[in-house]
Formats: structure tokens, sequence, C-alpha cells
């Protein structure tokens, strides 16, 4: 059973990280970590059907699924909770530290191909545009090219996927940092910090020759508009933006990127802005594109004949791609934990009941697509007055 104990170790990593993440107030960091830990405890549960804490699995990650959607702003707020991260053998969550550069970057090499980011043709051409061609023929970009590139619209809509396959299709160093851990925890000796995030990307770029793209999530937190801002905020928004004029305006066709992703472009300052040469839309996914992400999340699970994507495709106009992956992954925990519920996993050879879609129009009752109209207009909106694709 070592396959499925290094399983259950990487779902216990992910999970510590994500709690560490989310104490320190990392959001969309925090998400992706919580995604994981499901991710690998439904890996597990799937390889090891007889396993004797598959139910427990099943139960932690119905626990980080119901984290992620206070995260996203679905229900109330509650407070993390550490216990629930524990691994199996009762790992503990480590006393917090202060968060050091080391704690509050992630420089893991995403592996996110092209073909995973589903629909988003606008956004995938204008990010072609400005780092795939020039880090493969600079020498066709006599005038340069843009180096800042800001992706904007409603949450969970691929904008970290878009950067992450365009680190992958440069083979780029990869430098993933939350804004609002450089705010509220990098005071006293975040401008330090902020310069050593650019001098690592320059350091790639020039010396080891690979490219490098630093990714800002939740960039309203770091470049908004602040009305009681104390000494230290206004040093650290400084320093950035003399980092990205560095990088901007001086004329070095160094292949060093900054992508800004945020979820309320309204409230970023305009000296921000003008240094984010691309501008781009990622908005909700259409008819297609839900189409495609259902065929994508359904493809390794079980579904019965009455099943019809197309259907669930209408039914779920105005979701994102992150509710769609919700949906799908609530019904698998739903038909999962039905198959332990009822005593049926205790035999080896037992298997659970496809998916039918009267499970899917279940799941789309109970939850309601995480953007409003409203936002949506206000995306549009703010798209029209900045865009710059």
């Amino acid at each position: 059973m070592e396959a499925s104990q290094e399983l259950e170790k990487s779902a216990t990593n992910y999970a510590l990280e994500a709690v560490r993440l989310d104490k320190q107030g990392a959001r969309g960091m925090a998400i992706t970590m919580y995604q994981k830990a499901i991710e690998t405890l439904l890996k597990l549960v799937q390889l090891y059907p007889d396993y004797s804490l598959n139910k427990v699995y099943i139960q932690r990650a119905i626990a980080y699924q119901e984290r992620i959607k206070v995260l996203q702003g679905a229900v109330g707020p509650t407070e993390p909770r550490p216990e629930e991260a524990k691994g199996v053998e009762g790992a503990k969550v480590g006393e917090e530290k202060k968060a050091s550069y080391e704690d509050l970057i992630v420089k893991e090499k995403p592996n996110v191909k092209w073909d995973e980011v589903i629909g988003l043709d606008t956004a995938k051409k204008a990010i072609k545009e400005a780092i795939i061609y020039p880090v493969q023929r600079p020498d066709l970009f006599p005038l340069g090219w843009p180096r800042g590139i800001l992706l904007f619209g409603p949450p969970g809509c691929g904008k970290t996927l878009l950067a992450a396959a365009a680190a992958t299709e440069i083979d780029a160093v990869f430098i993933s940092v939350d804004a609002a851990s450089i705010m509220s925890k990098w005071l006293g000796e975040a401008e330090q910090n902020v310069a050593r995030l650019f001098e690592s990307a320059r350091k790639s770029a020039l010396e080891d020759k690979k490219p490098a793209i630093i990714f800002i999530d939740e960039l309203d937190s770091l470049m908004g508009k602040h009305s009681n801002e104390v000494g230290g905020e206004v040093r650290v928004r400084n320093q950035f933006l003399k980092e990205m004029d560095g990088i901007i305006d001086k004329g070095k066709n160094i292949h060093v990127y900054v992508i800004g992703a945020t979820n309320k472009p309204w409230d970023l300052d305009w000296p921000f802005i003008r240094r984010f040469q691309k501008r781009i839309l990622v908005p909700l996914p259409d008819h297609h594109a839900r189409l495609m992400m259902f065929k994508h999340y359904t493809s390794n699970l079980l579904l019965a004949p009455d099943v019809d994507l197309h259907e669930l495709a209408r039914l779920s106009e105005g979701f994102s791609g992150s509710d769609i992956k919700d949906v799908c992954q609530a019904a698998h925990l739903k038909v999962i934990g039905e198959f332990f519920e009822s005593g049926q996993a205790a035999n080896k050879l037992a298997k659970p009941r496809p998916l039918r879609m009267s499970d899917f129009r279940q799941i789309l009752e109970e939850r309601k697509p995480s953007v409003s109209l409203d936002m949506l207009a206000l995306y549009n909106r703010w798209f029209e007055a900045f865009k710059a694709l």
C-alpha cells in the first residue's frame, strides 16, 4: 500500500498548507491547496475502494469543499478549522510563525497545458501575443513587448489557470504571491521583499536564461485605492511601482512578466492600471465552454445513460468554471457518501452506482452561481472603459 500512503501524505501536506495560507488571509492560494487536497483524497478513494479509511477521506473532502465555498463568498464567513487538516495519523498544525519571504511565495512549477484552459479564446490569444511569441522569436519584436498583464473578471473563471499555462508553455520560473499577504504580513520588511521578488525574477531571466513570470493574486489588495494608508503601505506600493517601471520602461529585452489577477478591477488606482499594458477580461464560460467543462470534469466518473451534458450546460448558465467543477465534485461525493453509508464498501467487489441526471439536478438546485448579474455588469463596464487586448 505504499502508493496509498504516498497519496495520503500528499493530501495531508496540501491540507496543512491550505490551512496555513487560509489563516494568513491568502484566499486564492488557500483555495488552490484545498482543491488539491480534495482531488488527492478522491483519487485515494477511487484507487482503493476497500480501504478502511475511505469514509474519513470522504468526510474530510466534504469539509474542505465547504471551506472553499466560504472563501469564494458562497456562504457567510467562518474561521478556518485547523483540526480538519490533521493527517490520518493525527498530524497537527504547528504554531503560526511570523511569515517570511519564503513562506509567502509559491515557486511550485505549474503543469497546466493550453488544452486544459477551456474556452477563453480571446484571453489566450492576448497572452500568446504578449508572452509566448516574444519568448519564441524575440527578434520579431523591435519595439519590445508587454510585460505587465492584468487579468480581471469574476472569481473562478480561470485567471490563475491562464497564468500557469503560459508559464508551462515557455518553461518559465513561476513565482506566485498573494497580494493580501504582502500587505498584511510583509509590513516592516515589505519593501525589501518586493525588491527581492523582482530581483529573483531578473536573475532567472538574465543569468539563468529562463523566462520568469511573477503572478500576483488579489492585486487590488496591493494596488487598490486606500483612504487611510499608513506609511508602510505607501512605501510598499511605491516600491512595486518602481520595480514595475524597471522591467517595463528601461528597454531591456528581458523575459520577466508580471501577471496580476483581480476580481475587483474598479478598486485599482490609475498609476497601477497603466503599468499593465494588457488588460484582459476573463469572463464566465459560454454554453460551449460549459459543455466542454462538464465533459472534462466527468471524464473519469461513471455516468448513467440518462446524464445529458448538453442539458447540464444549459442549466448551469451563469456558473463559473469553478462552480461547474464544484457541481461535478459535489455530485460525485453524494454518490460516494451513499455508498459508504449503505455499508456496501465492506464488500471489496462492490462499486458505487453511476451518477444519474437527478444527482446533478439536485446539486444545481441546491447551489446558485457565485457571480451575480450586477457583478457582471460592473465587469463589462470596466472592460469597455479600460480594455487593452
